[in-house]
């Protein structure tokens, strides 16, 4: 049934105007497609109607289609395949207007048209291979026919975005218009009915093809892309476009787009781009909270994390004054800070103004007082309770009344760091992952008495960094360090039975993660983690931790920055065995009595994921995570768990929780009482977010 709201009707002299009116981004949603045949038809019937062109009404063109449609039956979505078969049809000149973003859904709309004209801050792409799929509608063979097929590939594969400039200079876009945009187009179109139409981009050649640039295109994407399915599609449908007629790939592309639709890998990928926006809405947290505006920030330590920190905030003009106790480790993490900058610059990524303009935003000083302008001073010291304790006593009496207090705090318990401040409320814990101007995620740590105001403030700044924001609860590691805490044992645990570390690591990265438990713990120190392990037992009255890798530890290794932890490193830091931990293996199981067993990858696979999921269960259970997706989240964006896997609870539910549970009693572990539930009921944990809270 077409709805004339969402695709309005306006004629200027021969010119149909078609203005689509979907907010907020004009999403290809059902109502549309009705709503713009319906105009195509009415312009085809008046013999007085020249040109049409298509235009979004608000802030953009077509942002792409649905992603809510896409689980819907192929009769009841939204047809996008139909609608662009009728635009290619067409016997009139059609202009596609573009502003905001031309997205997906939207560019294939606009690839349909005869032509394209854009305002200068118009974005143009194909971003489907990030949700698992691939352009259904067309663009895998219009594509590569308007830009050629080394740009097109290059645009499929990516997902990301050109700017209107560069589309203009490849052919994408037509024109640019400067002022306003529909009298652009208008003048534009007048001028193109006149005259002889282009050919259809369905009947043009693809150039720059051949079979070199595909083979090279299969093997870039075993490094970029590895393990995942929708990639190799659009390579297979981008080289159809250049070897066999427009109709051939057309109906590929079809039947290719549902194999990547219904794969386990973009139910996945859709099931994090969902999780992630749900993860901005906190429970019990109105949306009109106030939020206070941060304009000067603190930083509390100029190592690594507190200058990786610090860079997030001058990258988006904040100022930042940083704060060591000694004038050589301030210079030296200044000094880590301005290569970091200049590496940025040398591979082009900021140019050299901005190395000067960021650095110029930095204050050092050797003295807390000097934080007393800042809004949000974030503490990033050494993780020892009685430091961090000692620092929020003295920031207290400095820092002005309003002043945002925030732990970067990995592990510890951020009610007792606030307890020693005589504003609780405007204590928070906001950790950060490393390294910290890379890494996307921010735990966003809720203490028993922190505001709303603060809590409100803290995710919209995390935003503003570019990061991404999830609030979870006090306890010993929070959501992410808690389960690779025990992920970690069972790792450990895996290697005292008769695993080598390589086989742990190798079985985790053939999952999809870029780095196995110990790569990662090679990466972060041996030193952090042993030191964490201590004061857990030292908190639990039991002795000293004495495992294999605290072992390796008292030897001296301590990982990358030692250059050598649990694997020797050369200079590109590409890891190999050392005999000596691989001896100290050994005798430590002979020592403990322990007859080594093959253990193979599939075990090593199942055992760690079962452990990761079995304490998201309990982290769940306890309410210190909202929702399984956010653990999800937290996972993808901070440990790497690839997301085509959807997180680990996702993957959990995927593979059938059932399944979680069997693993944990055949070694012996414990199953969470709610994953034993769930398990026993057929549910997912998407099924238990759906069930009443008390």
């Amino acid at each position: 049934m077409t709805n004339p709201q969402l695709v309005e009707q306006t004629r200027e002299g021969s010119v149909l105007v078609l203005t689509i009116n979907n907010p907020p981004v004009n999403a290809f949603s059902p109502g549309v497609p009705e709503g713009l045949k319906a105009g195509l038809e009415a312009a085809a019937a008046d013999d007085t109607i020249e040109a049409v062109i298509l235009i979004g009404g608000g802030r953009t063109f077509v942002a792409g289609a649905d992603i809510k449609t896409f689980n819907l039956p192929r009769d009841q979505a939204p047809d996008l395949r139909g609608t662009v078969e009728k635009l290619d049809a067409f016997p009139k000149p059609t202009v596609a207007a573009l502003h905001g973003t031309a997205l997906g859904g939207g560019l294939e709309l606009a690839l349909a048209c005869t032509y394209r004209v854009a305002v200068g801050g118009a974005r143009l792409g194909l971003p489907e291979v990030k949700l698992g799929v691939l352009p259904g509608a067309g663009g895998t063979q219009r594509l590569p026919r308007v830009v050629g097929a080394p740009k097109g590939l290059e645009m499929m594969l990516s997902g990301s975005p050109i700017g209107a400039a560069e589309a203009k200079a490849i052919g994408l876009v037509d024109e640019l218009v400067e002022g306003d945009l529909l009298a652009g187009a208008l003048s534009f179109a007048r001028r193109v009915a006149a005259a002889r139409p282009l050919p259809r981009i369905s009947e043009r050649e693809v150039v720059g093809a051949s079979p070199e640039l595909f083979a090279q295109a299969r093997e870039a994407i075993n490094k970029t892309h590895r393990g995942q399915l929708s990639p190799s599609l659009i390579i297979d449908l981008a080289e159809l476009a250049a070897t066999r007629p427009f109709q051939e790939g057309w109906q590929a592309e079809a039947v290719k787009f549902m194999e990547a639709r219904e794969s386990p890998q973009s139910r996945g990928l859709r099931h994090i781009f969902f999780a992630e926006r749900e993860s901005a809405r906190v429970p019990g947290l109105a949306k009109d909270t106030p939020a206070t505006t941060i304009r000067r920030v603190g930083v509390i330590g100029a190592g690594t994390m507190g200058g990786g920190i610090a860079m997030n905030f001058l990258n988006v003009g904040i100022p930042v004054t940083i704060v060591e106790t000694g004038q050589e480790a301030l210079d030296r993490g200044l000094g880590l800070l301005r290569r970091n900058y200049e590496s940025s610059a040398k591979k082009g990524r900021i140019s050299a103004e901005d190395v000067d303009t960021r650095l110029g935003l930095l204050t050092p000083s050797l003295d807390l007082a000097d934080l007393k302008d800042a809004d949000l001073i974030i503490e990033a010291v050494f993780e020892s309770m009685a430091v961090k304790k000692d620092i929020f006593t003295r920031l207290d009496a400095v820092a002005g009344p309003d002043a945002i207090l925030a732990t970067n705090t990995s592990t510890l318990d951020v009610n007792e760091i606030a307890a020693v401040t005589s504003r609780p409320q405007q204590v928070i814990g906001l950790h950060f992952f490393s390294p910290a101007n890379v890494m996307k995620l921010v735990e966003i740590v809720r203490a028993d008495k922190t505001s709303d105001s603060v809590l409100a403030t803290s995710m919209a700044v995390a935003k503003q960094i570019g990061k991404v924001g999830v609030v979870v609860g006090v306890c010993d590691g929070f959501v992410g360090n808690r389960m690779v805490h025990r992920y970690g044992e069972e790792a450990r645990q895996l290697v005292e039975e008769g695993a080598a570390p390589g086989d742990v690591d190798a079985a985790m990265n053939a999952l999809g993660l870029p780095m196995g438990p110990f790569q990662m713990t090679d990466m972060a120190g041996l030193d952090i983690g042993h030191a964490i392990r201590v004061h857990r037992a030292q908190q639990r009255g039991e002795p000293e931790p004495d495992g294999w890798l605290d072992r390796v530890v008292k030897t001296g290794r301590k990982g990358q920055k030692t250059g050598g932890g649990i694997y020797d490193y050369d200079e590109n830091r590409r890891p190999r065995p050392n005999a000596d931990v691989q001896a100290l293996i050994d005798a430590y199981r002979a020592e403990k009595g322990v007859t080594p067993r093959e253990l193979t990858q599939d075990e090593i696979t199942r055992r760690l994921t079962a452990t990761l999921v079995n304490e998201g269960a309990r982290i769940l259970d306890e309410g210190i995570a909202a929702r399984a997706g956010d653990i999800d989240v937290i996972y993808i964006y901070g440990y790497g768990f690839p997301a085509y896997r959807g997180g680990p609870m996702h993957y959990a539910s995927e593979q059938g929780l059932q399944g979680v549970v069997d693993d944990l009693k055949r070694y012996g572990k414990a199953p969470a009482p709610l994953l034993e539930r769930l398990a026993g009921e057929g549910k997912t944990f998407a099924d238990w977010e759906k069930e009443p809270r008390s």
